[in-house]
């Protein structure tokens, strides 16, 4: 695995090499108008700033890095200062898994620490098989950013507010896509903070509202965005970043297809569009030529069913997140609620949101971990979700050489989940009933069929998306079935007298 991570490397290698240069060489004006690599800097100042500060160190190790015109430039040295510089900032992830293992309730006792929820927990968010790949063998930087995340949620746990808020309002200007989960942060505090006290029936009492409470809050805001836009700002160029940070010319569906709704939306257009063929209802000269050979490209066309615009996922996105933040704010259940409605908004945004990466999967799973170990319903919801999650990260990582490391992975950390939750809630009823554990059986021959069987056919050559295609609808089916079960079960709940109380 070693030997494999430090001699191999992605896409993304030359995408954070390429923001290693542009930051060190160039000014701050010149931060987002540079394009002399198709890989543009896309994210928010802060994270450019992180780049600027890596390239410092980076410099030590291979100066020809920091070079904007060495276009795919690779050197040992630079695998190995990349690769180091992940697991060197993977130390906030791992102080962040111990602060949320404090937040865990320890009412279920055991006598073997291997059976406690927090040990369990801990290796849930260290071992996550997603993060792993993600940022270890593709590469990216996402396990600091995820800890900056869980710092976050264990600070609201702890109700230090103002803390959870700070570390939530750098996250967003580190990486956009946590936008995401802002309504659960928003109304959590809101709820939780600005209002300062219940009634006996769990209502609100409007007449606690905290005038100093809202503007704390409202002060870490506008610092925190002064501090990252600011300068921006100044050099009239906000519109400018906005567009690198939102582009939205770059299609519906990332080159891979999350499994999401819209997976699902296209793969029915391809089969309305085969289905038209064959009956002579369809025009063959008139089909978009990338609708059916590439089906994997940035700028999916559809021929049968309607073009999806960006507003239409965004308006898809608020309606499915509504209910949740209803719940956070007429159902309180304190930080299991938050938990609950920070799942549901990023799984909402991952099933109709625009341009969806696979890899988003991850924001929806971390924070269930801390779920799953506390009650069987939400362990049998994670098994759902991570198995078919992760499943779909799998054309992440394409080559021979990677294949038996990824399933030797996946298998490693699936067996453990399902083993040590199982062993968590014993006494309870099976976390899955007979037809989910079918359904994520079947995981195994769509494997064989993608890896082994397909290539060996005469269709590779005239329909490469196919392998993708499947296993991009076939996680999609289950991640909605993880979202949708989720959603039923958080909208059933009853509230504990208790629970409103406080």
């Amino acid at each position: 695995l070693l030997i494999q991570t430090f001699c191999s490397y992605s896409t993304d290698f030359e995408v954070h090499r390429n923001w290693l240069a542009i930051t060190h060489n160039l000014p701050l004006s010149q931060w987002y108008y540079e394009a002399t690599s198709e890989w543009t800097l896309d994210y928010p100042p802060f994270f450019a700033w992180f780049e600027y500060a890596l390239s410092h160190v980076a410099k030590y190790f291979d100066p020809k890095m920091l070079v904007i015109e060495n276009l795919n430039y690779t050197s040992r040295a630079t695998i190995f200062f990349q690769r180091f510089s992940v697991i060197f900032t993977d130390i906030l992830f791992i102080y962040a898994v111990r602060e949320c293992c404090r937040c865990v309730n320890g009412k279920r006792a055991a006598k073997d620490i291997l059976e406690k929820p927090t040990f369990i927990l801990a290796v849930l968010l260290l071992w996550n098989f997603g993060l792993l790949i993600v940022d270890h063998i593709h590469f990216q930087y996402n396990g600091f950013l995820f800890g900056l995340m869980l710092l976050s949620v264990a600070r609201l746990c702890q109700k230090r507010y103002l803390e959870g808020a700070l570390l939530f309002a750098v996250l967003l200007h580190f990486k956009h896509i946590y936008m995401y989960v802002a309504p659960a942060y928003g109304i959590y505090l809101l709820r939780s903070y600005c209002f300062t006290a219940n009634n006996a029936d769990g209502s609100l009492k409007w007449r606690s509202f905290s005038f100093l409470h809202v503007t704390l809050l409202g002060l870490i805001v506008c610092l925190v965005s002064a501090l990252s836009l600011g300068p921006f700002i100044v050099l009239g160029q906000l519109p400018q970043v906005i567009s690198r940070l939102f582009p939205f010319k770059r299609g519906l569906c990332h080159a891979y297809w999350a499994p999401n709704f819209w997976a699902l939306y296209n793969a029915m257009d391809k089969a309305l569009t085969i289905f038209g063929l064959k009956c002579n209802f369809l025009d063959p000269t008139k089909i978009p030529k990338a609708s059916m050979t590439g089906g994997l490209v940035q700028e999916f066309q559809h021929t049968v069913l309607p073009s999806v615009t960006p507003l239409a996922t965004l308006i898809c996105t608020f309606i499915s997140i509504l209910p949740s933040v209803f719940c956070l704010w007429f159902k309180p259940q304190g930080p299991r609620g938050f938990l609950q409605c920070l799942v549901l908004c990023a799984l909402s945004s991952f099933m109709f949101g625009w341009h969806v990466h696979e890899k988003a999967i991850l924001l929806a799973i971390l924070p269930l971990s801390l779920l799953s170990v506390q009650r069987a319903k939400d362990a049998g919801i994670y098994l759902i979700l991570t198995t078919t999650g992760h499943f779909s990260l799998f054309p992440l990582l394409f080559t021979p050489p990677e294949l038996p490391i990824k399933i030797l992975l996946m298998l490693l950390f699936t067996v453990y989940s399902f083993s040590s939750l199982k062993s968590l809630f014993r006494r309870e009823r099976p976390l899955l009933n007979w037809l989910e554990t079918i359904y994520l059986a079947q995981l195994v021959p769509l494997e064989i069929f993608c890896e082994i069987i397909f290539p060996l056919t005469p269709w590779k050559g005239h329909f490469p998306f196919v392998p993708l295609l499947l296993t991009s609808v076939y996680c999609a089916l289950g991640v909605a079935y993880a979202w949708l079960k989720l959603y039923v079960s958080v909208l059933t709940e009853r509230i504990p007298v208790r629970h409103k109380a406080e």
